[in-house]
């Protein structure tokens, strides 16, 4: 069982981070822009669809992906908080992007090692796609921090604002900590220091503060989610829900 949630949990999060990134489809700043956030957000539906086949193979219940991402509730869905935050702006995606290509580099690394040999499959592969994304948003992150007055302020003000997310990135679930003394889940005191390294390098060479640690939101990893979850999966699940069993 503790398995079945860590997959779903990577799957989640990856799902929920693709829909909100195409979102930006047609909408970004300029048209290469517009191409690259598509295409990292098929990086992150396909990377869910591996996650959530493992999941039906060793559930056996004739499920597919679709059932996960189209059949299931809220407090059913296990992705990190962050990755269901609104792009309000090109800042705030880029932010929000940042922040999570800084911790998914060091924790494919680690978990393409697991014993698991399925998992570390897929590890191999997120990582390789990890590894651009992270150029892509560190990039823009120096862009827009040592660019003009508006710039720098608005990604400063993005950095502020989400700052309170990242602290849940790495509080351990039960699963997580069952997974990790299997030799199977990444460790996520590893994790951390790898990610304030990545984080700390980046904003001061974009000249951006990094705020001060203080409380942090946390809860999505056991299915406790803001507000906004429910507005995605209005949107991603209304087809399936209409005309259930509707295939391709």
């Amino acid at each position: 069982m503790s398995l079945n949630n860590y997959l779903l949990f990577l799957a989640d999060s990856s799902l929920i981070l693709g829909q909100r990134l195409g979102e930006w489809c047609g909408h970004g700043p300029v048209l290469e822009q517009d191409i690259a956030m598509t295409n990292i957000a098929l990086d992150y539906i396909g990377r869910s669809r591996l996650l959530y086949q493992y999941v039906a193979e060793l559930e056996g219940n004739q499920k597919t992906e679709n059932d996960y991402a189209y059949l299931r509730s809220e407090r059913e869905f296990k992705n990190l908080l962050l990755t269901e935050h609104p792009n309000i702006d090109f800042a705030y995606t880029v932010t929000r992007q940042f922040f999570l290509d800084s911790f998914f580099v060091p924790y494919f690394t680690d978990l393409s090692k697991s014993k698991n040999e399925k998992l570390a499959h897929i590890a191999a592969k997120s990582l390789k796609e990890s590894q651009y994304h992270l150029r892509w948003s560190s990039e823009w992150i120096i862009r827009l921090g040592d660019g003009t007055e508006e710039s720098h302020q608005r990604i400063q003000t993005a950095v502020d604002r989400l700052w309170e997310y990242t602290g849940e990135l790495f509080v351990e679930s039960e699963y997580e900590s069952e997974l990790f003394f299997q030799e199977i889940a990444p460790d996520l005191k590893a994790i951390k220091s790898a990610w304030n390294q990545s984080v700390q390098s980046i904003l001061s060479e974009a000249t951006l503060q990094r705020p001060k640690d203080h409380w942090f939101q946390s809860g999505g990893k056991n299915g406790i989610h803001t507000e906004y979850l429910g507005y995605i999966l209005a949107d991603l699940q209304y087809l399936q829900r209409a005309y259930p069993g509707l295939n391709w």
